[in-house]
């Protein structure tokens, strides 16, 4: 009996062991926190779940082709993201399309700019800007479709795009287009590209652009005193706009009277260099007529001081020069830009040609009987004038001006050049020099004056007067020429183009002194900057009788005019 008891309790105290065992297993399953805490170092370096790789971003070509097939609400999310893949190479891309001249081929997808003007139609790779192969069928182009929205985000990205990746020149005109948009998000994009700006003309126009939009916001009054400081003597029309704007007093929202101070200041300083920047303006055109005047007259001082003869068509001289110039470009239709080179050389030739003509058939023989050489000369103007009209029509003809010569030099907003006369003022110069050294270095420079100081002591020397009359005449007739090479990138060319300068030319002559090339330049000059500064005045009629009344009354105090000859030569 004892022994069944043992047995019975043994198996009970086995089942109890196992059952307390197996207990403990489910309770250490079920409450993980022991498990975690008993495995201590090991559950920390256990790997966790690996995530999945983001998805990659489409390529700027992808995108490119998504816009050909964009609706206009897709297209709209498309620009930020080509804006960000391409940088600043998606400018010419986002200028095509603001100006609604993008369009894709639908078989190949890629994408063109197509300009149309003047009846003519380009095509061109909207990035290279290479011409389209001959192969492409223009007619199936399609043109990328555009509404306000995508105009408005066009123009912030490529303010974007060129305030912060662009050229000095581009980031400065970025810089410039925002002036006139004043709101927070372009005066925290300013701020931005301020930071990383290094170029000095780049930052000044950045630091204005701040400046007007913390004038216009609700600042401190040491702040918008501050910004006046910085906008005093700009001359861009936003800035003006916007300081006379505050200033008036209809509609000023500026109640500060020391900001009002301030802003009136500023337009003063403005004001002081816009005046001194127009009188620049129009002393460069008195200058520029002065040097068409030089040119047309200083022919005419040559011939009239050797000769002393007055060579009434002296101005159809420079109606050959012009229309030598007008063929020539008939003759070189694709080589625009060199046929000014071949026209001046040409219109020499032709020109003194026509003069040495002129002298050795008509004037020779009139020697010493100024008012017959006067009424021949101007018959022989008459003449020319009828031949011009019957062989080109009384039509005006237009040259046109090479690249080179076309635009204007943007000094600065209120200040700024044209080519063509910068560089007709330059040449002038350069032809009066050039005259000075052939009358002052060479043989027939030595025996010109030999001719104009004693004509018969020259002939008693063994000089030829007949033929140092004629190359001189042909000298100063081809000198015209060249100035109506000159006139014709200023003015059409016409049967009564060098009518409008033969008056003047004699008065310069005048007024300079007979024979005195010195003289000639500066009586042109003088001229040609009266004449430009009397016009806004009195008009310009009578700015030329005043001009002439003025002349008249010179020459009646100083009969040889501003510089005389001297010694044999006053004789």
């Amino acid at each position: 009996m004892r022994r069944v008891w043992r047995s019975l309790f043994a198996i009970t105290l086995g089942a109890c062991l196992v059952s307390a065992v197996y207990g403990q297993t489910d309770v250490q399953t079920d409450d993980p926190a022991p498990l975690v805490e008993a495995a201590g170092a090991e559950s920390e370096i256990q790997p966790g779940p690996v995530p999945e790789p983001a998805p990659e971003q489409p390529g700027l070509d992808a995108l490119l082709l998504q816009l050909t097939e964009a609706s206009l609400g897709e297209a709209a999310a498309l620009i930020p993201r080509l804006e960000e893949q391409g940088g600043r190479e998606v400018l010419p891309l986002f200028s095509a399309m603001l100006a609604n001249e993008l369009v894709f081929d639908p078989e190949t997808r890629l994408l063109y700019v197509r300009t149309e003007a003047a009846n003519a139609m380009s095509v061109r790779d909207v990035f290279s800007g290479e011409p389209a192969a001959e192969t492409l069928n223009i007619d199936s182009l399609q043109r990328i479709r555009l509404n306000n929205r995508l105009r408005v985000l066009l123009r912030d990205g490529i303010a974007r795009i060129s305030l912060f990746e662009g050229t000095d020149r581009q980031r400065e005109a970025a810089a410039l287009n925002m002036l006139s948009d004043l709101n927070e998000s372009n005066l925290a994009l300013l701020r931005e590209a301020l930071a990383d700006e290094e170029d000095g003309s780049v930052r000044a126009m950045i630091e204005v652009g701040i400046a007007m939009n913390l004038l216009v916001m609700q600042t401190t009054q040491e702040q918008r005193i501050q910004a006046v400081e910085v906008l005093r003597g700009r001359l861009e029309n936003p800035v003006r706009n916007l300081l006379a704007s505050l200033q008036d007093p209809s509609g000023r929202n500026e109640q500060d009277p020391l900001v009002l101070e301030a802003i009136d200041e500023a337009l003063e300083s403005i004001q002081t260099r816009i005046k001194f920047f127009r009188f620049v303006e129009e002393l460069f055109y008195g200058l520029s007529l002065g040097s068409v005047l030089l040119l047309a007259a200083i022919g005419l001082a040559v011939t009239f001081g050797v000769m002393g003869v007055i060579n009434m068509a002296h101005g159809e001289m420079l109606m050959l020069g012009a229309y030598t110039t007008y063929v020539v470009q008939m003759l070189m239709p694709n080589f625009i830009n060199y046929s000014l080179w071949v026209a001046i050389p040409a219109a020499f030739m032709v020109a003194a040609l026509v003069g040495m003509l002129i002298q050795r058939f008509v004037i020779r023989y009139l020697n010493g009987r100024p008012l017959e050489t006067l009424l021949a000369t101007f018959g022989i103007s008459l003449i020319l004038q009828q031949l011009v009209r019957t062989i080109f029509s009384p039509l005006n003809r237009l040259v046109v001006s090479p690249d080179w010569m076309s635009g204007t030099w943007q000094i600065n907003p209120v200040l700024s050049f044209t080519n063509n006369r910068l560089y007709i003022l330059i040449f002038s110069l350069m032809v009066f020099f050039a005259l000075l050294m052939i009358l002052k270095k060479t043989s027939l420079g030595l025996q010109v004056r030999a001719v104009s100081q004693n004509r018969n002591m020259a002939k008693a020397m063994g000089i030829r007067t007949d033929w140092v009359d004629a190359m001189t005449f042909g000298l100063g007739s081809g000198i015209a020429g060249i100035a109506g090479v000159a006139l014709s990138q200023l003015t059409n060319v016409g049967p009564n183009l060098g009518q409008a300068y033969i008056i003047d030319s004699f008065m310069v002559v005048v007024f300079g002194g007979v024979g005195n090339l010195f003289g000639t330049l500066v009586g042109a000059f003088t001229l040609g900057i009266s004449t430009k500064f009397l016009e806004p005045v009195t008009g310009a009629v009578l700015a030329k009788i005043i001009t002439l009344v003025f002349i008249i009354l010179f020459i009646q105090f100083r009969p040889k005019g501003l510089f005389p000859q001297k010694g044999r030569a006053a004789e």
